[in-house]
């Protein structure tokens, strides 16, 4: 059974991360329906989407088709359920240009808001985490 996710950080195609993802992606590029708030933050400048409707930008991102695999390895790597990491849930997320379809629900990780708290908050909000900011994100995993 295939499971939606949306992805707007290391997990995109191209990114740091993409290797854990393993899902088939959703042609063209995707947005939240509502505005979130987008931080980078710590010491490994890591994506962090924070569950506070309405504030923020539409987070820009990726859609993917992903296996009951991929989503446990994308969980282990989110450290799904761990204090002070991430959690899941359903958003809604549509496409940047209409001609690429409807409105859909798919998962999404949110970061533990008290983290912007505990660390440092290198940008944000943001609407996009980019190819540059991946880098630094490379710089610092390796």
């Amino acid at each position: 059974m295939q499971t939606l996710v949306f992805v707007y950080g290391t997990l995109k195609e191209g990114f740091a991360n993409f290797h854990v993802n393993g899902g088939i992606r959703r042609q063209g590029e995707y947005e939240t329906v509502k505005r979130f708030p987008l931080y980078v933050i710590g010491d490994y400048y890591i994506p962090w989407l924070i569950d506070r409707e309405d504030e923020g930008s539409q987070v820009r991102g990726q859609l993917f088709e992903v296996d009951k695999a991929a989503m446990i390895r994308m969980d282990a790597l989110e450290m799904l359920g761990e204090p002070g990491w991430f959690t899941r849930r359903h958003i809604l997320v549509k496409p940047t240009e209409s001609s690429f379809g409807a409105v859909q629900t798919a998962f999404v990780y949110f970061g533990a808001t008290e983290r912007l708290h505990t660390e440092t908050v290198h940008l944000g909000p943001i609407s996009h985490f980019t190819s540059t900011h991946d880098s630094e994100y490379r710089k610092r995993a390796a």
